[in-house]
């Protein structure tokens, strides 16, 4: 069993003056099927399921927005009509463009490559099922204050099993002193959860295949370079990806 998570040991800061980004575009994910979610995809998709009264992609786009993020690519497949309606009707930032995949769903690799060319170098990525809670600094901020354009393809957020409600995996990721990234070895526990967000280099996306593929392979080849790097989320985050997993989520949400 995982230990309780804990919350973050310095309340968030709201500076006046706000930190300058890496980037002013997202990327946000969004066109997955959303299977673990059923029953309550059947009829909507994933990013449109609401948890503590507002839906999981307003959550993401919220979070941007108030960090500073301007523009929002967001790829839609799955009951594309609805979610490109819903987007339609939000009148704050960021601006929010499409990214269609309706013809085919490409997975999270091929959908980024589908919508390079909406994208600027770096652009921050991110699933649209994430919550979560930053700590002393907006995870924007912290992955911009991180970024090392001579030696990185993409820098992940991880978060420590302490800080991560809902888990029950095994872990993701170790990070070595330097911050570079290697995977959880077979039949072993990892320290660090990747979060679903990440800030990413377009060289990341050199040479990629057509069609659909896992984000996966590009991390592969950036870890066998060397060149895939992560930080620790000082805040908490947040599984939602099961039914089950809303009421813990938002009992913490109105903790917060």
């Amino acid at each position: 069993m995982n230990p309780a998570p804990q919350p973050p040991t310095t309340p968030p800061t709201k500076p006046a003056n706000r930190p300058s980004l890496a980037s002013d575009t997202a990327m946000v994910l969004a066109a997955g099927l959303g299977k673990r979610m059923r029953p309550l995809t059947a009829t909507q998709p994933k990013p449109l399921v609401r948890v503590a009264g507002k839906s999981l992609i307003d959550h993401a786009l919220d979070k941007l927005g108030n960090a500073g993020v301007t523009r929002a690519v967001v790829n839609a497949h799955y009951m594309a009509d609805a979610l490109e309606g819903h987007l339609k009707l939000r009148k704050i930032a960021p601006t929010v463009v499409l990214s269609d995949e309706r013809e085919q769903l490409l997975e999270t690799g091929g959908g980024m490559v589908h919508a390079a060319g909406l994208l600027p170098d770096p652009f921050f990525c991110l699933n649209s099922d994430n919550i979560w809670l930053d700590g002393p600094q907006d995870v924007f901020a912290e992955l911009s204050q991180a970024w090392d354009a001579e030696r990185m393809d993409a820098l992940l957020l991880m978060v420590p099993h302490t800080r991560a409600v809902n888990y029950r995996g095994e872990g993701d990721f170790h990070l070595d002193p330097e911050g570079r990234v290697s995977r959880r070895r077979q039949g072993r526990v990892a320290p660090f959860i990747y979060t679903g967000i990440q800030l990413v280099s377009q060289r990341l996306l050199r040479d990629a295949p057509e069609g659909p593929f896992s984000t996966n392979l590009l991390w592969s080849r950036a870890i066998e370079e060397g060149r895939l790097y992560g930080i620790s989320h000082q805040g908490l985050w947040f599984e939602v990806g099961e039914p089950s997993a809303i009421r813990p989520t938002e009992e913490w949400l109105t903790r917060a």
